[in-house]
């Protein structure tokens, strides 16, 4: 499904939690779609499944997925309606990641474009 980079400072369960917010957002995991069981996914990836359990957890408080009892993890109809915090998140390391970006000599005009293809990645796949 995909890779984990181990050595990384950042801990495996929130780099799960991104590398599927990046599939469902980008529309490779459909709605409704069935995840791997925790078991299935840690046998793949070769980590303890709590590490899974814990990434489904965030993922699931985050609105991106639901549990149904017996059956699995899904990926979520539509995200939480309520998201003002995490849209509050996002724009503060935007406005980071943006500043670094100028600092190192990348143009508004690029950062323009640069946005608009993503625009047009995430949009176009829906």
């Amino acid at each position: 499904m995909f890779e984990l980079d181990l050595r990384s400072r950042k801990p495996i369960y929130e780099q799960l939690v991104e590398r599927l917010k990046q599939l469902i957002i980008n529309n490779v995991l459909e709605k409704d779609e069935k995840l791997p069981s925790v078991r299935t996914l840690a046998s793949q990836l070769s980590i303890n499944p709590n590490t899974i359990q814990k990434a489904y957890r965030e993922l699931e408080a985050q609105g991106y997925i639901y549990s149904v009892k017996g059956k699995g993890s899904f990926v979520s109809n539509s995200l939480m309606t309520d998201n003002a915090a995490e849209i509050k998140k996002v724009k503060e390391q935007l406005k980071k990641q943006v500043a670094e970006a100028l600092f190192l000599g990348v143009t508004s005009e690029e950062l323009i474009q640069l946005i608009q293809d993503v625009e047009k990645s995430s949009v176009g796949e829906g």
